[in-house]
């Protein structure tokens, strides 16, 4: 029999779920992963069917584990890392879900918080849960779903039907329908838990109608959460590791010290920054968030999203027919000299973090007879590093700052352009990890500090591992031209519906 010293990492995410499982080192053995359906009823509406991530995860959960050869008898514990915000409400006593999912992209709930905005809301939901107010975040599509569910409100005070996101939903069918619980960084995406004491918030319980009956219990993100009944994997095993997906990724980079960023390329990016162990100062386009925690010691984030990065290369691809494929515009783009002078802001769905501009749209400037698709390439890859520089600027002004390197993961990080070019623009070394899946390395690191198999953040810190690092090497007069030409760039895009 195989001694317990692996862990399973469960990666639920938005188009996939995957499972990993990781050796004492911390090295990948064994993995599965299975696409998810995604449902769109109406333009701006996104769900997904809570019994197929279930079914999906214990599926891909079990044959990573056949895979790796260690047997459920060689797994020492469980983590759990999942798509954020998105809303599942399940019967109790049937474990089935009542509706399908909202999932966090979904703009049903606009109206709702045009609304609250209007009624002046706005800044104390800020001042309590550090969100801003947005369809983006739990608590206007819970309070949708209630609204349509029959008897809805009444069963939920009556504690008959259970919320959670996605690690609560998987915890309570996992574990037999025995444990409806949740972890302080899922919970802090809701816009009902209050940032500072780490409760669910009465206030805001009463703003949204939100029954306390039907809320999961809130832990912290290494510890004991469930135990898996024996009819679902086959055999008891404890899960003690839970975060959102971001927060995972945060924790799964090392990122352990305050000032220390990460950023995850994928359709759009995600940057992290450790805040340290009270909450980031407000600060206009940034988040605070709970980064983890592990025991009473609580971590915090500052957070920027940036809505599309990839996806602007997959607009060459599939949009303009520019480009064959994602990997060939490295090479287009190390081609050329300089960008000459041609700039790209992909605001195709407006601009995230730090604008938080709807009405901003997708713009290329300085073009001429001379500019190429080549040019096109190289300023869509620029436009990620200008963007994440961004957010890491405005970050700044929360008093989180930090030279330390800029941690990076995520489809974009094999391009060795955008990576060079992403450190000469903030002036910081940036280091790619040598495990690419993250996020489920930071659940499987939060599992095994629960399960007493790591015992510190420092010795975890000794088993990350940098694939590459990339070092800044442009003159700071070249920096500072450059990033003019941007600004000037982005104030064009946010002009276009003026």
């Amino acid at each position: 029999m195989a001694e317990a010293r692996h862990i399973l990492a469960i990666d639920q995410g938005t188009t996939s779920t995957r499972a990993i499982v990781f050796d004492g080192e911390a090295r990948p053995v064994a993995s599965s992963q299975v696409d998810l359906r995604q449902h769109y009823p109406r333009p701006g509406w996104v769900e997904h069917d809570a019994s197929d991530i279930y079914r999906d995860a214990r599926a891909v959960a079990i044959e990573a584990v056949e895979k790796s050869g260690v047997g459920m008898a060689g797994i020492a514990a469980i983590g759990i890392t999942n798509q954020r915000e998105t809303v599942v409400v399940w019967d109790r006593a049937t474990g089935e879900p009542v509706s399908n999912a909202i999932v966090w992209q979904c703009r049903r709930t606009a109206d709702a918080c045009a609304e609250l905005v209007r009624q002046g809301r706005s800044g104390d939901i800020r001042d309590r849960t550090g969100l801003v107010v947005d369809p983006y975040f739990s608590a206007t599509k819970l309070r949708w779903l209630l609204d349509r569910i029959p008897d809805g409100q009444r069963r939920a005070e009556a504690g008959d039907l259970c919320f959670g996101t996605v690690d609560s939903w998987l915890l309570f069918r996992l574990s037999g329908r025995r444990s409806h619980v949740t972890d302080v960084t899922n919970a802090s995406r809701t816009m009902l838990l209050n940032i500072h004491d780490l409760e669910w918030d009465s206030s805001l319980l009463e703003l949204f109608g939100v029954p306390r009956a039907m809320l999961p219990e809130v832990r912290p993100s290494a510890g004991d959460f469930a135990v898996t009944d024996a009819t679902e994997l086959g055999a008891e095993l404890p899960v003690t590791g839970v975060a959102g997906d971001q927060h995972a990724a945060l924790y799964g980079q090392a990122c352990f010290s305050k000032g220390m960023t990460k950023c995850t390329y994928g359709t759009g990016a995600f940057v992290l920054t450790n805040a340290g162990s009270s909450p980031p100062a407000s600060t206009d386009g940034i988040l605070s968030t709970v980064g983890w925690q592990v025991g009473s010691r609580r971590t915090y984030a500052s957070e920027g999203g940036v809505f599309v990065t990839g996806a602007a290369v997959q607009w060459l691809r599939d949009g303009l027919g520019v480009v064959a494929s994602a990997e060939e515009t490295d090479d287009m783009a190390l081609t050329l000299s300089d960008n000459g002078g041609v700039y790209m802001v992909p605001a195709f769905v407006g601009l995230g973090a730090p604008h938080w501009d709807p009405d901003a749209r997708g713009i290329i400037t300085g073009l001429t007879r001379g500019s190429s698709r080549e040019h096109l390439a190289r300023a869509a890859l620029e436009a990620t590093a200008y963007q994440v520089r961004d957010v890491i600027r405005a970050m700044s002004g929360s008093g989180v700052r930090s030279s330390s390197p800029l941690r990076v993961d995520g489809g974009q990080t094999a391009s060795r352009f955008l990576m060079q070019f992403q450190a000469d623009i903030i002036d910081r070394p940036v280091e790619v990890s040598d495990v690419s899946e993250t996020t489920a390395l930071g659940a499987a690191f939060l599992a095994g500090r629960g399960a007493g198999m790591w015992r510190s953040e420092a010795e975890i810190g000794r088993l990350w591992r940098a694939g590459a690092r990339y070092e800044p090497e442009m003159a700071a007069g070249e920096r500072a031209r450059l990033i003019a030409g941007w600004y000037d760039a982005v104030g064009r895009a946010r002009s276009v519906a003026g």
